[in-house]
Protein backbone atom coordinates (compact mmCIF):
# COMPACT_ATOMS: atom_id res chain seq x y z
CA UNK A 1 0.00 0.00 0.00
CA UNK A 2 2.76 2.46 0.95
CA UNK A 3 4.70 1.85 -2.26
CA UNK A 4 1.51 2.30 -4.27
CA UNK A 5 0.75 5.63 -2.59
CA UNK A 6 4.33 6.83 -3.14
CA UNK A 7 4.14 5.89 -6.83
CA UNK A 8 0.86 7.73 -7.20
CA UNK A 9 2.29 10.80 -5.47
CA UNK A 10 5.18 10.72 -7.92
CA UNK A 11 2.75 10.47 -10.84
CA UNK A 12 0.75 13.37 -9.36
CA UNK A 13 3.90 15.49 -9.16
CA UNK A 14 4.67 14.73 -12.82
CA UNK A 15 1.10 15.57 -13.79
CA UNK A 16 1.28 18.88 -11.95
CA UNK A 17 4.56 19.72 -13.69
CA UNK A 18 3.14 19.03 -17.15
CA UNK A 19 -0.10 20.82 -16.29
CA UNK A 20 1.79 23.84 -15.02
CA UNK A 21 3.57 24.17 -18.36
CA UNK A 22 0.31 23.78 -20.31
CA UNK A 23 -1.50 26.31 -18.12
CA UNK A 24 1.35 28.79 -18.37
CA UNK A 25 1.52 28.34 -22.14
CA UNK A 26 -2.25 28.62 -22.67
CA UNK A 27 -2.45 32.00 -20.96
CA UNK A 28 0.24 33.49 -23.19
CA UNK A 29 -1.34 31.94 -26.29
CA UNK A 30 -4.67 33.65 -25.56
CA UNK A 31 -5.54 36.86 -27.44
CA UNK A 32 -4.46 40.13 -25.86
CA UNK A 33 -1.61 41.04 -23.54
CA UNK A 34 -1.44 41.87 -19.84
CA UNK A 35 -0.12 45.37 -20.44
CA UNK A 36 -3.05 46.18 -22.74
CA UNK A 37 -5.43 45.44 -19.88
CA UNK A 38 -3.38 47.41 -17.38
CA UNK A 39 -3.57 50.58 -19.47
CA UNK A 40 -7.34 49.91 -19.98
CA UNK A 41 -7.55 51.27 -23.53
CA UNK A 42 -5.74 54.52 -22.74
CA UNK A 43 -3.17 55.84 -25.17
CA UNK A 44 0.25 55.55 -23.58
CA UNK A 45 3.73 56.01 -24.86
CA UNK A 46 5.90 53.07 -25.90
CA UNK A 47 8.18 53.90 -22.96
CA UNK A 48 5.31 53.28 -20.50
CA UNK A 49 4.46 49.96 -22.12
CA UNK A 50 8.12 48.98 -22.05
CA UNK A 51 8.35 49.80 -18.33
CA UNK A 52 5.27 47.71 -17.61
CA UNK A 53 6.66 44.75 -19.53
CA UNK A 54 9.99 45.11 -17.74
CA UNK A 55 8.26 45.31 -14.34
CA UNK A 56 6.46 42.00 -14.88
CA UNK A 57 9.24 40.30 -16.83
CA UNK A 58 7.16 40.08 -19.99
CA UNK A 59 10.18 40.72 -22.24
CA UNK A 60 12.04 37.65 -20.98
CA UNK A 61 12.06 34.54 -23.18
CA UNK A 62 9.10 32.26 -22.64
CA UNK A 63 11.03 29.42 -21.01
CA UNK A 64 12.74 31.87 -18.65
CA UNK A 65 9.38 33.29 -17.59
CA UNK A 66 8.05 29.77 -17.02
CA UNK A 67 11.12 28.74 -15.02
CA UNK A 68 10.90 31.84 -12.83
CA UNK A 69 7.19 31.28 -12.25
CA UNK A 70 7.66 27.58 -11.46
CA UNK A 71 10.47 28.37 -9.02
CA UNK A 72 8.18 30.82 -7.26
CA UNK A 73 5.35 28.26 -7.07
CA UNK A 74 7.66 25.67 -5.51
CA UNK A 75 8.61 28.17 -2.81
CA UNK A 76 5.03 29.29 -2.17
CA UNK A 77 5.27 32.48 -4.23
CA UNK A 78 2.38 32.45 -6.71
CA UNK A 79 3.15 35.91 -8.00
CA UNK A 80 1.27 39.20 -7.86
CA UNK A 81 -2.15 39.95 -9.29
CA UNK A 82 -2.01 42.33 -12.22
CA UNK A 83 -5.30 43.96 -11.28
CA UNK A 84 -5.17 44.29 -7.48
CA UNK A 85 -1.37 44.27 -6.99
CA UNK A 86 -1.96 41.80 -4.16
CA UNK A 87 -0.13 38.57 -3.50
CA UNK A 88 -1.93 35.72 -5.29
CA UNK A 89 -1.41 33.34 -2.37
CA UNK A 90 -3.16 35.83 -0.07
CA UNK A 91 -6.02 36.23 -2.54
CA UNK A 92 -6.48 32.47 -2.71
CA UNK A 93 -6.31 32.13 1.06
CA UNK A 94 -9.14 34.65 1.46
CA UNK A 95 -11.33 32.93 -1.15
CA UNK A 96 -10.71 29.24 -0.42
CA UNK A 97 -12.90 29.03 2.75
CA UNK A 98 -16.08 29.95 0.86
CA UNK A 99 -15.37 27.50 -1.96
CA UNK A 100 -14.38 24.79 0.53
CA UNK A 101 -17.61 25.20 2.51
CA UNK A 102 -19.67 25.19 -0.68
CA UNK A 103 -18.03 22.09 -2.19
CA UNK A 104 -18.08 20.14 1.07
CA UNK A 105 -21.76 20.95 1.56
CA UNK A 106 -22.52 19.89 -2.01
CA UNK A 107 -20.44 16.72 -1.58
CA UNK A 108 -22.47 15.74 1.47
CA UNK A 109 -25.68 16.26 -0.49
CA UNK A 110 -24.35 14.12 -3.34
CA UNK A 111 -23.40 11.26 -1.03
CA UNK A 112 -26.52 11.41 1.15
CA UNK A 113 -29.14 11.90 -1.54
CA UNK A 114 -27.41 10.46 -4.60
CA UNK A 115 -26.00 7.27 -3.11
CA UNK A 116 -28.84 6.72 -0.64
CA UNK A 117 -31.62 7.27 -3.18
CA UNK A 118 -29.90 5.08 -5.77
CA UNK A 119 -29.27 2.27 -3.29
CA UNK A 120 -32.85 2.28 -2.02
CA UNK A 121 -34.20 2.37 -5.58
CA UNK A 122 -32.09 -0.62 -6.55
CA UNK A 123 -33.04 -2.61 -3.46
CA UNK A 124 -36.74 -1.78 -3.28
CA UNK A 125 -37.80 -1.27 -6.87
CA UNK A 126 -41.42 -0.38 -7.55
CA UNK A 127 -42.75 3.17 -7.37
CA UNK A 128 -39.72 4.46 -5.46
CA UNK A 129 -37.42 3.17 -8.21
CA UNK A 130 -39.55 4.87 -10.85
CA UNK A 131 -39.48 8.11 -8.88
CA UNK A 132 -35.70 8.04 -8.57
CA UNK A 133 -35.29 7.38 -12.30
CA UNK A 134 -37.59 10.28 -13.15
CA UNK A 135 -36.02 12.62 -10.61
CA UNK A 136 -32.48 11.80 -11.74
CA UNK A 137 -33.41 12.45 -15.37
CA UNK A 138 -34.84 15.85 -14.49
CA UNK A 139 -31.92 16.73 -12.19
CA UNK A 140 -29.36 15.84 -14.83
CA UNK A 141 -31.17 17.82 -17.53
CA UNK A 142 -31.45 21.07 -15.53
CA UNK A 143 -28.44 23.38 -16.09
CA UNK A 144 -26.69 24.52 -12.93
CA UNK A 145 -27.17 28.22 -13.60
CA UNK A 146 -30.89 27.76 -14.31
CA UNK A 147 -31.24 25.71 -11.12
CA UNK A 148 -29.54 28.51 -9.18
CA UNK A 149 -31.87 31.15 -10.59
CA UNK A 150 -34.94 28.97 -9.97
CA UNK A 151 -33.95 28.22 -6.37
CA UNK A 152 -33.31 31.90 -5.67
CA UNK A 153 -36.63 32.90 -7.20
CA UNK A 154 -38.67 30.35 -5.24
CA UNK A 155 -36.95 29.94 -1.88
CA UNK A 156 -35.33 33.36 -1.45
CA UNK A 157 -37.44 35.93 -3.27
CA UNK A 158 -40.90 34.34 -3.05
CA UNK A 159 -40.78 32.38 0.20
CA UNK A 160 -37.94 34.22 1.92
CA UNK A 161 -36.57 31.05 3.52
CA UNK A 162 -32.93 31.58 2.59
CA UNK A 163 -30.67 34.60 1.95
CA UNK A 164 -29.96 35.48 -1.67
CA UNK A 165 -26.40 36.77 -1.43
CA UNK A 166 -23.30 36.26 0.67
CA UNK A 167 -21.59 33.26 2.25
CA UNK A 168 -22.49 33.98 5.87
CA UNK A 169 -20.28 33.62 8.94
CA UNK A 170 -20.09 30.94 11.59
CA UNK A 171 -21.38 27.40 11.17
CA UNK A 172 -25.10 28.22 11.26
CA UNK A 173 -24.67 31.30 9.07
CA UNK A 174 -22.65 29.36 6.50
CA UNK A 175 -25.23 26.57 6.32
CA UNK A 176 -28.08 29.07 5.94
CA UNK A 177 -26.39 31.09 3.21
CA UNK A 178 -24.89 28.16 1.29
CA UNK A 179 -27.86 25.78 1.25
CA UNK A 180 -29.30 27.01 -2.04
CA UNK A 181 -25.89 27.30 -3.76
CA UNK A 182 -24.95 23.81 -2.57
CA UNK A 183 -28.23 22.33 -3.83
CA UNK A 184 -27.78 24.00 -7.22
CA UNK A 185 -24.19 22.77 -7.42
CA UNK A 186 -24.97 19.21 -6.27
CA UNK A 187 -28.14 18.65 -8.31
CA UNK A 188 -26.65 17.33 -11.60
CA UNK A 189 -23.98 15.26 -9.85
CA UNK A 190 -26.46 13.79 -7.36
CA UNK A 191 -28.70 12.78 -10.27
CA UNK A 192 -25.80 10.98 -12.02
CA UNK A 193 -24.68 9.29 -8.80
CA UNK A 194 -28.23 8.14 -8.01
CA UNK A 195 -28.67 6.63 -11.48
CA UNK A 196 -25.31 4.81 -11.44
CA UNK A 197 -25.80 3.60 -7.87
CA UNK A 198 -29.21 2.23 -8.73
CA UNK A 199 -27.83 0.42 -11.80
CA UNK A 200 -24.93 -1.07 -9.82
CA UNK A 201 -27.24 -2.29 -7.04
CA UNK A 202 -29.69 -3.83 -9.53
CA UNK A 203 -26.86 -5.69 -11.27
CA UNK A 204 -25.48 -7.02 -8.00
CA UNK A 205 -28.95 -7.98 -6.80
CA UNK A 206 -29.37 -10.18 -9.88
CA UNK A 207 -25.98 -11.86 -9.41
CA UNK A 208 -25.81 -15.60 -8.82
CA UNK A 209 -24.01 -15.39 -5.48
CA UNK A 210 -26.88 -13.32 -4.08
CA UNK A 211 -29.41 -15.98 -5.10
CA UNK A 212 -27.23 -18.69 -3.55
CA UNK A 213 -26.93 -16.77 -0.29
CA UNK A 214 -30.69 -16.27 -0.08
CA UNK A 215 -31.30 -19.95 -0.91
CA UNK A 216 -29.05 -20.92 1.99
CA UNK A 217 -31.22 -18.93 4.36
CA UNK A 218 -28.96 -15.93 4.86
CA UNK A 219 -31.12 -13.00 6.08
CA UNK A 220 -31.96 -10.38 3.45
CA UNK A 221 -30.40 -7.55 5.46
CA UNK A 222 -27.09 -9.42 5.64
CA UNK A 223 -27.19 -10.22 1.92
CA UNK A 224 -28.04 -6.62 1.04
CA UNK A 225 -25.26 -5.21 3.20
CA UNK A 226 -22.45 -7.70 2.58
CA UNK A 227 -23.11 -8.99 -0.92
CA UNK A 228 -25.05 -6.33 -2.79
CA UNK A 229 -24.13 -2.90 -1.43
CA UNK A 230 -20.49 -3.71 -0.73
CA UNK A 231 -19.82 -4.92 -4.29
CA UNK A 232 -21.94 -2.16 -5.83
CA UNK A 233 -19.94 0.55 -4.07
CA UNK A 234 -16.82 0.00 -6.21
CA UNK A 235 -18.13 1.72 -9.38
CA UNK A 236 -20.10 4.16 -7.23
CA UNK A 237 -16.92 5.25 -5.43
CA UNK A 238 -15.35 6.21 -8.75
CA UNK A 239 -18.26 8.30 -9.97
CA UNK A 240 -18.73 9.96 -6.58
CA UNK A 241 -15.06 10.89 -6.44
CA UNK A 242 -14.99 12.28 -9.96
CA UNK A 243 -18.11 14.37 -9.37
CA UNK A 244 -16.84 15.70 -6.05
CA UNK A 245 -13.54 16.70 -7.70
CA UNK A 246 -15.50 18.44 -10.46
CA UNK A 247 -17.45 20.47 -7.90
CA UNK A 248 -14.53 22.86 -7.47
CA UNK A 249 -14.62 23.74 -11.17
CA UNK A 250 -18.43 23.80 -11.29
CA UNK A 251 -18.54 26.08 -8.27
CA UNK A 252 -17.56 29.00 -10.50
CA UNK A 253 -21.04 29.13 -12.06
CA UNK A 254 -22.82 28.93 -8.71
CA UNK A 255 -20.55 31.46 -7.04
CA UNK A 256 -21.16 33.87 -9.89
CA UNK A 257 -24.94 33.37 -9.68
CA UNK A 258 -25.08 33.87 -5.90
CA UNK A 259 -22.29 36.51 -5.86
CA UNK A 260 -20.13 34.45 -3.50
CA UNK A 261 -16.53 35.47 -2.88
CA UNK A 262 -15.05 32.09 -3.78
CA UNK A 263 -12.22 30.80 -5.93
CA UNK A 264 -14.54 30.08 -8.87
CA UNK A 265 -15.84 33.64 -9.06
CA UNK A 266 -12.27 34.92 -8.81
CA UNK A 267 -11.28 32.63 -11.69
CA UNK A 268 -14.02 34.01 -13.95
CA UNK A 269 -13.05 37.61 -13.18
CA UNK A 270 -9.36 36.86 -13.66
CA UNK A 271 -9.93 35.24 -17.07
CA UNK A 272 -11.96 38.24 -18.20
CA UNK A 273 -9.25 40.61 -16.99
CA UNK A 274 -6.40 38.41 -18.26
CA UNK A 275 -4.86 38.33 -14.81
CA UNK A 276 -2.22 35.72 -15.64
CA UNK A 277 -0.91 34.96 -12.17
CA UNK A 278 -4.34 34.35 -10.63
CA UNK A 279 -5.61 32.16 -13.49
CA UNK A 280 -2.46 30.06 -13.44
CA UNK A 281 -2.62 29.56 -9.68
CA UNK A 282 -6.29 28.58 -9.66
CA UNK A 283 -5.89 26.22 -12.64
CA UNK A 284 -2.95 24.50 -10.94
CA UNK A 285 -4.99 24.20 -7.75
CA UNK A 286 -7.82 22.48 -9.66
CA UNK A 287 -5.41 19.96 -11.21
CA UNK A 288 -3.97 19.20 -7.77
CA UNK A 289 -7.43 18.61 -6.32
CA UNK A 290 -8.33 16.20 -9.12
CA UNK A 291 -5.11 14.27 -8.56
CA UNK A 292 -5.56 14.01 -4.81
CA UNK A 293 -9.19 12.90 -5.15
CA UNK A 294 -8.21 10.18 -7.63
CA UNK A 295 -5.56 8.94 -5.20
CA UNK A 296 -8.11 8.81 -2.39
CA UNK A 297 -10.50 6.86 -4.64
CA UNK A 298 -7.86 4.22 -5.38
CA UNK A 299 -7.11 3.79 -1.69
CA UNK A 300 -10.81 3.55 -0.87
CA UNK A 301 -11.07 0.63 -3.29
CA UNK A 302 -8.91 -1.43 -0.97
CA UNK A 303 -10.95 -0.33 2.06
CA UNK A 304 -14.24 -1.31 0.43
CA UNK A 305 -12.95 -4.59 -1.01
CA UNK A 306 -9.60 -5.96 0.25
CA UNK A 307 -9.48 -8.26 -2.78
CA UNK A 308 -8.71 -5.28 -5.01
CA UNK A 309 -5.09 -5.15 -6.19
CA UNK A 310 -3.36 -1.78 -5.96
CA UNK A 311 -0.57 -1.35 -8.46
CA UNK A 312 0.12 -5.06 -8.59
CA UNK A 313 0.26 -5.38 -4.79
CA UNK A 314 -2.30 -6.88 -2.50
CA UNK A 315 -3.97 -4.23 -0.40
Amino acid sequence: MLRFVLRRLGALAATLLISSFLVFSAMYAAPGTPESFLVQGRTVSPEVLASIRAQYGLDDPFLIRYWNWLGGVLTGDLGESLTTRQDVASLLASRIPTTLWLTLYAAVLIVVFGVLAGALAGLRGGAFDTGVLLGSSVGFAVPTFFAAVLLMSVFSVTLGWFPVFGAGSGFVGRIEHLTLPAVALALPAAAVVARITRTAVVEERAAEHVSVALARGVPWRVVARRHILRNAMLPVTTIVGVNIAALVAGAAVVEHAFTLDGVGAMLINSVQQKDFAVVQAVALLLVAIFGVVNLVIDVLYAVIDPRVQLGGESA
